[in-house]
């Protein structure tokens, strides 16, 4: 079955024109395109189907791409949303990034790096660009200079190499022989400790200090 996806883009031509790109795809289908995050908030209180993925552009009237994303990280965080914009700055990465958005690509991506990319975050949860990951990851550094202070346990260790897989909270408690609310403990302390406000966040760091492969 097609993994469903929503376009939310103000341009209607390049919404349109990206969806027929990606009917083409063999696993994916676009299943309707809205104009902002309020005409996504209304077509989800219509009862439009909740989609699998959202390809979210930035810049848009009445609600942006940074409003839209926390938006749907609280109230729809199984969907993965994946930023698709113009804007390829520093500030732009990193801000969709710790709203939530689990990937990112700039509008000019080649029809089957976008086909890629839907796929790798379909399988693998996130999916960033090396230039992205580069943003990122820069971003970590800058902000976590003294990590050899940072004391994380074992346990929480375990938390983070799981945080690099598409298990849910409640499945990484039953890998771990916890509660869900033991894991959720985990979660918030080492966002608290790390300064971070996703799992995006979290995994990405597990990938940059190793712990996803331990």
């Amino acid at each position: 079955m097609k993994k469903t996806i929503v376009i939310v883009d103000d341009h209607v031509l390049i919404a349109k024109a990206l969806e027929g790109i990606i009917d083409n795809f063999n696993d994916f289908k676009v299943i309707y395109v809205a104009e902002n995050g309020k005409d996504l908030i209304q077509k989800f209180e219509e009862k439009n189907p909740i989609p699998d993925i959202i390809l979210l552009d930035i810049s848009m009237p009445i609600m942006d791409g940074f409003e839209t994303v926390l938006w749907l990280q609280e109230n729809h965080p199984g969907i993965k949303v994946m930023a698709l914009s113009m804007q390829g700055d520093d500030k732009s990465v990193i801000k969709m990034v710790k709203n939530g958005a689990k990937g990112y690509l700039l509008k000019n991506t080649h029809p089957k790096d976008l086909e890629e990319a839907l796929t790798r975050l379909n399988k693998d949860g996130y999916f960033y660009p090396e230039w992205a990951s580069k943003i990122i990851l820069s971003n970590l550094n800058s902000h976590h200079d003294s990590d050899a202070n940072i004391k994380i346990s074992d346990r929480e260790k375990e938390f983070l190499k799981y945080t690099v897989t598409e298990l849910s909270y409640k499945e990484i408690a039953e890998k771990m022989c916890c509660s869900p609310r033991t894991v959720e403990s985990y979660r918030d302390q080492l966002c608290e400790k790390l300064d971070l406000k996703t799992r995006v966040g979290l995994a990405i760091y597990a990938i940059k200090n190793g712990f996803a492969e331990s």
